[in-house]
C-alpha cells in the first residue's frame, strides 16, 4: 500500500500487481512487439517518440558504434572474463568503463565541441561559407589552447573512416542533416589550414554530430555510445566462451615482460 504522504515523480515507468507502465504506455499491450529497442532507447531519453526517420538515423549510429574489433575496451572485457568467468556482468562492466576520451567518449566530446561553437555563434550560419568560417574559428581557438579537435583522426582509418560518409548520407536521405553535421563537415574542410595536415573525420565524431542534430542532450551522448558498445562487448564475451583468446593474450604479455630498473620520479 502506497504511503499517500510520499511522492517520487517519474516519467519513465511504474508498475503494480497486474500492469507495467512505461512512458505512459502499457508495456505489454502497447510496446512489446510494436516498438524496436532503438526507438525505445531514444524515447526513454528524449521523452518524445521519434519519427521513423529519426529512428533510422539513430539506429545507424548505434550500429556504427557497436564494435571496432580488438579495442582496449574489448580486451578489458575479455581479460576480466578470463579472471572471473562466473561474473559476466563484471566483464561487461569492465569494457564499458573504458569508454573515455580516446575510445567511445569522442562521440560526446565531438557533440559538445560542435554545440559550444554553434552556441557561441548564436544563429547557425546560412551557407557553407559561413560554416567554414565558424569551423575555422573553432579549430584555430582549439589549436591556440593546445586542445585536440574531437572527431579528427583515427588510429586505423588514416584516409577515411568508412562510417562517416554513410551516416551523412542517411542524414541527408532522412532530412536530418542539421547544423552539427554541417559544422562537422566544415571542420573536415578547413582544419588543414590550421593543423598543417589532413585528418579524416572519424565515425565517433560524426555519430556525436548526428545525435546532437537529433536533439538529444549533449551531456548524455557518451551513454548512447556505451549502449551500442554493450552489444559489441557481449558479442566478444560470447566469442570468448566459444574460442577463448584471453589466456593467450595474458601469456603473450607475461612471457615477454622485461624488467627494467625503476626511474626515480
Amino acid at each position: 500500500m502506497a504511503d499517500p504522504e510520499l511522492s517520487f515523480p517519474t516519467s519513465i515507468g511504474t508498475s503494480d500487481a497486474s500492469t507495467i507502465r512505461l512512458l505512459g504506455q502499457d508495456l505489454a499491450a502497447d510496446l512489446m512487439g510494436k516498438v524496436g529497442f532503438g526507438e525505445l532507447a531514444f524515447w526513454l531519453v528524449a521523452q518524445r517518440r521519434p519519427s521513423p526517420s529519426q529512428v533510422r538515423l539513430f539506429e545507424a549510429v548505434l550500429v556504427a558504434l557497436a564494435d571496432h574489433g580488438f579495442t582496449p575496451t574489448a580486451i578489458a572485457a575479455r581479460m576480466t572474463y578470463l579472471s572471473a568467468p562466473e561474473a559476466l556482468q563484471g566483464a561487461l562492466a569492465a569494457g564499458l568503463l573504458g569508454g573515455g576520451s580516446r575510445f567511445l567518449g569522442v562521440t560526446e566530446d565531438s557533440g559538445r565541441f560542435l554545440a559550444d561553437a554553434l552556441a557561441e555563434a548564436g544563429e547557425p550560419p546560412a551557407d557553407d561559407a559561413g560554416f567554414d568560417a565558424l569551423a575555422l574559428a573553432a579549430v584555430t581557438r582549439a589549436r591556440a589552447e593546445r586542445r585536440l579537435v574531437p572527431g579528427l583522426g583515427h588510429p586505423v582509418h588514416k584516409e577515411q573512416d568508412p562510417r562517416t560518409p554513410v551516416l551523412i548520407r542517411i542524414a541527408d536521405e532522412e532530412g536530418l542533416h542539421g547544423p552539427h553535421l554541417r559544422l562537422f563537415e566544415a571542420i573536415g574542410r578547413v582544419h588543414p589550414q590550421v593543423l598543417g595536415r589532413t585528418l579524416p573525420l572519424n565515425g565517433a565524431g560524426v555519430c556525436g554530430a548526428a545525435l546532437a542534430d537529433l536533439g538529444l542532450p549533449v551531456d548524455l551522448l557518451r551513454g548512447f555510445a556505451l549502449l551500442a558498445r554493450a552489444a559489441g562487448l557481449l558479442g566478444h564475451l560470447a566469442e570468448e566462451r566459444r574460442n577463448g583468446l584471453g589466456m593467450e593474450i595474458y601469456r603473450t604479455v607475461d612471457r615477454n615482460a622485461r624488467y627494467v630498473p625503476p626511474t626515480p620520479a
